[in-house]
């Protein structure tokens, strides 16, 4: 793109003081800004721009509670059954969504990189792909990880995982791929530019996964390599059981579009979403900030539970197929309002004391109403789910070793072996389960004969 490509395109759209600073730049900062000018959506922005003053959108309506299916031993055994099947065949891949920073955490670094092992001190990539291992091995067959960064740790990323040899995955099979970023906007629809020649550029949301899939060619690598099921989580969360048989299963003998996981709340206002129907039959995604309190509160006809009772806490299958059709299509935006440092008329940087812009996401759940097929299973929070979101107290990197270290205790007790005494830890490549730990364990006490 040359200098006078991009000061058109600008005008076009109403935007010209983008390169206002221009005249002040090097030859290597003008050549930054062109690349960031020629990457805008300025369809996309002209959404933004329409959202800026349109009114907030709230649950509305009555929506109802859809079925969730909780296990009992007959279905698990043939839901894991068709799952193994399905993994043995090459049809499954893993994903995660990575682009954050552990800055919450006190960390400089992607969140990913971040120390969790109670004992080794390995980081939460490495007990994603250990579990990968593990899989790939149990059911021989190449599972390909595709990992979402983000421009601020994209290379970080991959240099933790080159320096830890990819925790035992062939290289080949570890895909990296880029969220996308979207500018911030001012109360005017004005791009925001946080330096001289340079616009402030914010993720575009885990909706965008699908965007950055298309773009960066993993759809189609996805289909080469035959994969018909993609198992999607956020990195925060090392106690998911990736790519679960039973849950591959049923999502596979349902034909579903995607399938979700779901937890009961702790509380009737716990910060997580909610799967409903919406009055016109189709499956939506409610925040927990758009029930009212009596929603929020409403008990099921014999009081025992919460009627909204189960969060979402975005563990997920997606089907390949509806994956490529939602890719390309304009999904909604979601608004937020944050301080947001401003480069002023004299090229002095502003940062404000109160919220003075607007970034955009889109959501990964905004594609549910577009699903035929939704499938929701109930599991144990305390088997799957304890993420490393805050520095201290609830979520936090205690808690989440504590509930590791209390799962692996768990499958010793159920193995009928004792404890090792804490700190615990076990590779999950050694042990995905209580069964394999038995295994291993009746395997070394033959070895001890």
């Amino acid at each position: 793109m040359t200098e006078q490509d991009a000061r058109s395109l600008l005008a076009q759209h109403g935007q010209s003081h983008v390169m206002k600073f221009w005249d002040r730049l090097n030859e290597a900062e003008r050549a930054a800004l062109l690349a960031q000018i020629e990457r805008l959506d300025f369809d996309s922005l002209a959404r933004m721009q329409t959202l800026l003053n349109a009114p907030v959108e709230t649950a509305g309506g009555n929506p109802t509670a859809p079925h969730v299916i909780e296990w009992t031993p007959e279905t698990y055994a043939e839901a894991k059954a068709r799952g193994e099947e399905e993994l043995r065949a090459g049809h499954v891949a893993v994903l995660v969504v990575a682009g954050g920073q552990g800055s919450r955490l006190g960390y400089d670094g992607p969140k990913g990189a971040y120390a969790i092992g109670p004992v080794s001190g390995a980081s939460l990539f490495y007990f994603h792909t250990r579990k990968i291992v593990a899989l790939s091995r149990k059911y021989k067959v190449r599972i390909p990880f595709y990992v979402m960064t983000s421009e601020v740790n994209n290379a970080a990323t991959q240099a933790h995982f080159a320096e830890h040899d990819y925790f035992g995955l062939p290289k080949e099979d570890v895909i990296f791929f880029v969220q996308g970023l979207w500018p911030a906007l001012d109360g005017n629809g004005q791009i925001i530019l946080d330096r001289p020649g340079h616009i402030f550029m914010s993720p575009d949301g885990h909706g965008g996964t699908l965007t950055a899939l298309d773009r960066n060619g993993c759809l189609d690598d996805m289909e080469k390599r035959g994969i018909r099921s993609v198992f999607y989580f956020q990195v925060d969360n090392p106690m998911v059981e990736l790519a679960d048989p039973a849950f591959v299963g049923l999502h596979a003998a349902k034909n579903a579009d995607i399938s979700l996981k779901l937890c009961a709340k702790r509380d009737p206002y716990e910060k997580v979403g909610m799967v409903v129907v919406r009055e016109d039959g189709r499956f939506g995604m409610v925040e927990y900030s758009e029930l009212s309190d009596e929603q929020a509160n409403r008990r099921t006809a014999d009081g025992k539970d919460l009627y909204f009772k189960y969060g979402s806490v975005a563990i997920h299958i997606f089907a390949l197929d509806f994956m490529k059709r939602e890719a390309r299509k304009a999904m909604p935006l979601h608004i937020a309002h944050k301080k947001i440092p401003v480069c002023q008329d004299d090229g002095t940087i502003l940062k404000p004391t109160a919220n003075n812009g607007c970034k955009f996401e889109k959501f990964i759940f905004d594609v549910l109403p577009d699903a035929d097929t939704v499938v929701n299973v109930a599991f144990d929070r305390a088997e799957e789910f304890s993420p490393v979101k805050n520095a201290e107290g609830e979520d936090s990197p205690a808690t989440c070793r504590r509930d590791l270290q209390a799962k692996w205790a768990r499958w010793f007790a159920a193995a009928g072996m004792a404890a090792p005494t804490l700190p615990l830890e076990i590779d999950p490549a050694y042990a995905l389960n209580a069964d394999d730990l038995k295994a291993k364990g009746l395997l070394l006490r033959e070895l001890d004969r």
